[in-house]
């Protein structure tokens, strides 16, 4: 797959070689569906003619929902005829949703009947809205064509010419301060990550997808990567059902974000006792689960060493949607404790002021109407400025230290990095989650305690107990470093889609 440059090569490539082998797999009330390479090709060439017969080509195409066989199969269509696709966070507010679809231009929509209340409000509120397109609606309404209408009418090849280097997907961040930002990214970004991932995996290797398809990492780790080596990607439904999909899918391989893998984590320590880790890791993972992809945030480096206790591999990677996302990953057989991974192979980096600086064909080409946030962002010879601090080392492998934009300067000039304290914090059973900030003057931890263990371990003076391990973070810690001021939550905090905690 070495001279493709387009999604639609990466496609046309997938179906060429492996055929009529499992591609989507997912459950449809009890009946288990599972679409072939060959079918999922068809399928987004239907979508791509039915898109021309309307006259819609090179227009702006937004998808929304959850992940379903439709949503892939729409995104796919849309971006493989030369339009602009953008999908959407399936949890925001109809407003919210309309506001993004405004400022992407949207000529066309493709929404699951879930959100039909932003079909609705888009009806009023999106003047230049041409289109809305059902995933789920048998036959036409009045105001929405139907995709399973389309895909019976439409079947057939689909051929264009594609430029690499033009637009092809808008991708909305969820930042955790600030107004979200359009990252442009043009087909040769989405390609060249996914081509440039390491993964060693053979054909029919099963995933199960647990993460928002909207999110890049998502798309382009779970989708365009696991397309292009011939894997089998389950759908999981609903993250109520996780444990039952685990079970009923048995994958392999699975992508998560820290949050996620630090709760699980701590659900398999409170299950083993009398049997051995292995033997309950098999258990809750449906028995074959070898490999968790981590990314999205930073992940203390000993998961990796509490997960390898139970027979599974932790690979923590480093990315942001500017980046198309991954920037760097640590791999099966070349990983190193405490790193985010080796920068890929198309990807250079440079450390300016501390912070972490990128630059290659995974790099966006700006934010969508934003000229002001693109110039702080890119450089003129084209350096990403990642708002990371950080450093890279003599093999290539990145080191993050924290969050330039969150770096807490005091008055005495010294600089501390939140997240070194909160990840320090998060170390304690008790600790659920932590955000750390300047207040009055000194450092302050706000904490969510897990209310859960407290109750365990019939801890009776939370607060005191909380207080206890600051007093024992802070020992030995310069003045400046020092935790000052505790604040303890009842609830947990506000979080941006991608599970980050929000920073006001």
């Amino acid at each position: 797959m070495k001279d493709v440059s387009t999604m639609k090569e990466i496609l046309d490539y997938a179906a060429q070689t492996y055929k009529d082998s499992p591609a989507i797999r997912y459950k449809k009330k009890k009946e288990i569906i599972t679409k072939t390479y060959n079918e999922l090709h068809r399928d987004s060439q239907a979508v791509s003619r039915a898109l021309d017969s309307l006259g819609m080509l090179g227009s702006h195409v937004a998808v929304i929902g959850p992940t379903t066989y439709e949503w892939i199969v729409s995104y796919f269509g849309a971006a493989n005829s030369g339009c602009v696709v953008v999908p959407l966070d399936a949890q925001l507010p109809a407003a919210d949703v309309c506001e993004l679809l405004n400022r992407a231009d949207i000529s066309v929509l493709v929404y699951d009947e879930l959100r039909k209340d932003v079909a609705a409000m888009a009806a009023e509120t999106v003047p230049g809205l041409k289109y809305m397109i059902s995933m789920q609606n048998e036959e036409d309404t009045k105001q929405a064509l139907s995709l399973h209408r389309l895909l019976e009418n439409h079947a057939g090849d689909f051929s264009c010419t594609l430029d690499p280097d033009k637009l092809c997907a808008i991708l909305f961040t969820s930042g955790t301060t600030g107004k979200s930002k359009g990252v442009m990214l043009t087909h040769r970004n989405l390609t060249e990550n996914a081509k440039n991932v390491v993964i060693d995996l053979a054909p029919g290797t099963v995933s199960m997808t647990l993460l928002p398809i909207h999110h890049a990492y998502c798309f382009t780790m779970d989708i365009l990567k696991g397309l292009s080596i011939g894997m089998v990607i389950c759908i999981n439904d609903s993250i109520m059902h996780v444990s039952k999909n685990l079970k009923l899918f048995k994958p392999d391989i699975v992508l998560l974000v820290p949050m996620v893998i630090e709760s699980i984590y701590k659900k398999l320590k409170e299950s083993t006792g009398i049997l051995p880790k292995k033997m309950v890791a098999k258990a809750a993972f449906g028995g074959n689960l070898k490999i968790i992809c981590s990314g999205g945030a930073f992940m203390p480096p000993e998961m990796v060493g509490a997960f390898a206790e139970y027979g599974i591999t932790v690979l923590q990677g480093y990315g942001m949607t500017e980046c198309s996302p991954v920037i760097s990953t640590n791999q099966q057989n070349n990983s190193k404790v405490g790193s985010v991974g080796k920068l890929l192979d198309n990807c250079q980096a440079k450390v300016v002021d501390d912070e972490l600086w990128v630059k290659g064909s995974s790099v966006m080409m700006g934010y969508y109407k934003m000229p002001e946030e693109t110039k702080e962002a890119l450089t003129e010879d084209g350096w990403l400025r990642t708002g990371d601090l950080g450093y890279v080392d003599e093999d290539g492998f990145v080191f993050l230290t924290g969050r330039k934009k969150n770096l807490i300067i005091l008055k005495n000039g010294e600089n501390v990095s939140p997240e070194e304290l909160e990840n320090a914090l998060l170390r304690y059973d008790l600790v659920q989650e932590v955000l750390v900030r300047e207040t009055e003057s000194v450092i302050e931890a706000e904490i969510f305690p897990d209310y859960e263990y407290a109750k365990k371990k019939h801890v009776k003076d939370i607060r005191a107990k909380l207080q206890e391990i600051v007093d024992e973070y802070n020992t030995g810690l310069p003045a400046y470093k020092k935790i000052h001021s505790l604040k303890v939550r009842e609830t947990e905090f506000e979080k941006t889609p991608s599970k980050k905690i929000k920073r006001f």
